[in-house]
């Protein structure tokens, strides 16, 4: 696993990682238009001699001001760490985003986060950042408060896809709503992933000889409940499976969870970590008369799967677990 220091609310930096150069932002998602932030954080750390650095929010700013309607997060903390971890950033750093954050100030903000506390060397933004109470602080605000405090701005353009798509997390959470993986993996950059624990299920899929890996996912997470084609990094070693997620509608139409049939595996799972990695959509979900005909419907969405799988030759490329195999 990558190594990369994640801090929460820090008053200081600790040793090796002063006067950083930082991005700031959300970055749920962590896509293409982030990218090209932190590419930019990472080449002028390099050539500053300094540290890099993102400062991001938690919980996400928008889900303390609309608790009721919570975001699709594409990446919590645990997926956005592994990430930024992978990108070769030294520090994740974590502000918590409560009633004291909303209303401060952007002048406040500067001076006691970016000044004070994190003795930025410079600080990168994209050209729609908005920080500060009513969102009042703009790029050139940063840009002006930088000159005045002697840390460098760098403010990037947005990122569109070669079919002139602006690149959002908004445009991934749609993708993914409506199942369109590949769109969602245009528009990241990699393949979406989620991770988490093997937890103990009703052992229904072991009777229908399809033994399975259930994950609960984030509860923000609106992904279009289905049949996926999908990989699996399990003790430092990928393996091929299809996944279903959804509430199962067949049996007891309960909380939507995700369920794994990895192939050609044998052993106990439960307790394991898995980061799952989406490769396709192979069909919605659906509610069958008989456990029979679910049965022969699974058995053809493992085939299916298969075949996706291997016909994917660039999968492993744009997989964002390719370095951690074993």
């Amino acid at each position: 696993m990558p190594n990369i220091a994640v801090l929460r609310d820090p008053h200081s930096l600790p040793n090796g990682l002063e006067r950083p150069v930082v991005a700031v932002g959300n970055f749920d998602g962590l896509h293409r238009g982030h990218r090209a932030v932190i590419d930019k954080t990472l080449s002028l750390a390099r050539r500053l001699d300094r540290p890099s650095a993102i400062l991001t929010f938690e919980p996400h700013p928008r889900d303390f001001f609309r608790p009721q309607a919570p975001v699709f997060r594409l990446t919590p903390l645990a997926e956005k760490t592994l990430i930024a971890g992978e990108l070769g950033l030294a520090a994740l750093i974590v502000l918590s985003f409560n009633a004291e954050t909303a209303k401060m100030e952007a002048a406040d903000f500067v001076e006691q986060w970016l000044v004070d506390r994190l003795h930025i060397s410079a600080v990168i933004i994209g050209t729609d950042f908005r920080f500060g109470a009513r969102r009042s602080g703009t790029s050139e605000f940063l840009a002006q408060e930088g000159a005045r405090c002697g840390f460098q701005v760098e403010i990037l353009p947005e990122v569109a896809t070669s079919e002139a798509l602006r690149v959002s997390s908004s445009a991934v959470r749609s993708a993914l709503e409506a199942g369109n993986i590949s769109l969602a993996s245009e528009l990241l950059g990699h393949r979406w992933f989620v991770t988490g624990e093997v937890l103990h299920g009703e052992k229904r899929g072991r009777s229908l000889g399809f033994p399975t890996a259930n994950l609960r996912l984030d509860p923000s997470c609106r992904l279009r409940h289905g049949i996926y084609a999908v990989r699996v990094l399990l003790d430092g070693r990928v393996h091929e499976a299809v996944a279903s997620f959804g509430r199962r509608p067949t049996f007891d139409n309960g909380a939507p969870l995700l369920e794994i049939f990895i192939f050609d595996f044998e052993g106990d799972l439960y307790g394991k970590s898995l980061i799952v990695e989406f490769v396709d959509w192979l069909r919605g979900e659906e509610k069958f008369e008989s456990v029979e005909a679910l049965v022969s419907q699974m058995r053809r969405d493992a085939a299916d799967a298969r075949r996706v799988l291997a016909n994917n030759a660039r999968g492993r490329e744009a997989s964002i677990f390719a370095r951690q195999v074993a």
